[in-house]
């Protein structure tokens, strides 16, 4: 089984910025540390939904956390849809279904 790798923030940030900054095409910054592009798209993606929040000092603890939970929720459905799709092509290939 492959070890998944784990990227601190700072490290996400980093390689984003260059890829803001142009200092190449996706796929060049993407085969320089030895990224997925679709990961890469993805950190992207994230770093700009989150832009603004770098700006509002004055949410509250609790729209924080609740904030959190929300991602936390909308990755666990992702998940089992995932999951839920892998099983119902599993039984198709098997053909249990």
């Amino acid at each position: 089984m492959e070890k998944r790798n784990r990227y601190t923030s700072e490290f996400k940030a980093r390689v984003v910025l260059e890829l803001l900054r142009e200092e190449g095409t996706l796929n060049q910054i993407a085969g320089k540390y030895e990224l997925n592009p679709q990961m890469l798209s993805q950190w992207k993606r994230e770093f700009l939904e989150h832009a603004a929040d770098v700006f509002d000092h004055k949410k509250s603890p609790e729209a924080k956390l609740k904030k959190e939970m929300a991602e936390k929720e909308a990755s666990y459905q992702k998940i089992v849809g995932q999951m839920s799709y892998e099983i119902d092509w599993l039984k198709k290939k098997s053909g249990l279904k």
